[in-house]
């Protein structure tokens, strides 16, 4: 049975672990979701992702089945009244089977709860449309804002960013 908690210091490096399997390299072509074709450095690392667990306006959600992480979210409260989602993964084979469809749910319901949001934001690659039209049968809707992609570099793409009420 399928669990979702909040992820505490000693889960960094199986949470690093999905996190690399599901963004980066041949494993994540398992699934639909992967930025392998795009990106081939890191997706994170384990400092970043306890500055994160540490932050008091961050929350990371775990899923799990059986004692192993089957997926992950990351929520942070940016203002009274939004809160933004980031990091959203599922193992690339347990994809396309309501997983990420879950860890929003729970995602929006502890942004409500524990910040008070009621928009939740993310952003998306541009070149991901078949990513972003998933978000948008879940009720996401583009601002029509583009942002810089946030990490340095010479990259041909944007992020789109998306909004959703959950309030």
């Amino acid at each position: 049975m399928m669990q979702v908690r909040l992820a505490t210091p000693a889960d960094i490096p199986a949470l690093r672990a999905l996190v690399e399997r599901a963004y980066r390299g041949d494993s994540a072509r398992g699934g639909w979701t992967h930025e392998a074709d795009l990106l081939d450095d890191e997706r994170t690392d384990e400092a970043e992702l306890a500055a994160t667990l540490a932050d008091p306006a961050a929350r990371v959600l775990v899923a799990e089945q059986d004692g192993a992480f089957t997926g992950t979210v990351t929520i942070t409260r940016k203002s009274a009244t939004h809160a933004y989602l980031g990091m959203l993964c599922v193992d690339p084979v347990l994809q396309a089977a309501g997983l990420g469809r879950a860890l929003i749910a729970a995602a929006e319901a502890q942004a409500l709860s524990d910040f008070g949001a009621t928009v939740m934001e993310m952003t998306v690659i541009d070149k991901r449309a078949e990513l972003i039209a998933w978000y948008e049968r879940r009720g996401y809707i583009r601002t029509g804002e583009t942002r810089p992609f946030p990490v340095p570099g010479d990259h041909p793409f944007a992020m789109v960013v998306l909004e959703r009420d959950i309030g």
